[in-house]
């Protein structure tokens, strides 16, 4: 077979670095998510949902097949945090001129019949954490996957 081919969809969760609620601008999120959304297409894995809270993200996409999962994370946080740092600095908000995501991260692989619903999932999120914190929901998505965590880690 001479052709390599794949469809991978994976979710991708992470929080602002110590979870600080640092984004709280709306157009702010809105021009991050696209910003994400370009550098996931440089990378060739295209978006298939992006949306940035206030204090943490999540993104559906499917993985370049010459991309591993933490080179694709890699570059998305580091060059989301370095473009964040340089909006709006006439607010001198010290939240986003210190802006760091956390170190770690959660992956999840979604199946194909399963990327509607998680699509839908990850574009409700406002309405989704009006009754559900991040650590909450992160925690149901761990245990719905199965990952064994250790809680004194999970929340670098």
């Amino acid at each position: 077979m001479p052709q390599s081919l794949s469809k991978v969809a994976l979710h991708l969760i992470f929080s602002t670095k110590d979870r600080i609620r640092a984004i709280t601008y709306h157009d702010l999120r809105r021009q991050l998510e696209g910003y994400i959304v370009g550098i996931l297409k440089n990378m060739d894995c295209p978006s298939l949902a992006t949306r940035c809270l206030i204090d943490h993200a999540h993104i559906l996409f499917l993985l370049s097949r010459t991309k591993t999962v933490a080179q694709v994370v890699q570059t998305v946080k580091q060059e989301s945090s370095s473009w964040i740092k340089q909006q709006m600095p006439d607010r001198k908000d010290p939240y986003l001129s210190k802006f760091g995501w956390q170190r770690g991260y959660g992956v999840f692989s979604v199946s194909e019949s399963r990327i509607s619903v998680v699509k839908k999932y990850v574009e409700g999120q406002e309405e989704h954490h009006k009754r559900v914190t991040f650590q909450e929901e992160y925690r149901e998505i761990l245990d719905k996957h199965n990952v064994a965590y250790d809680e004194k880690y999970v929340w670098d």
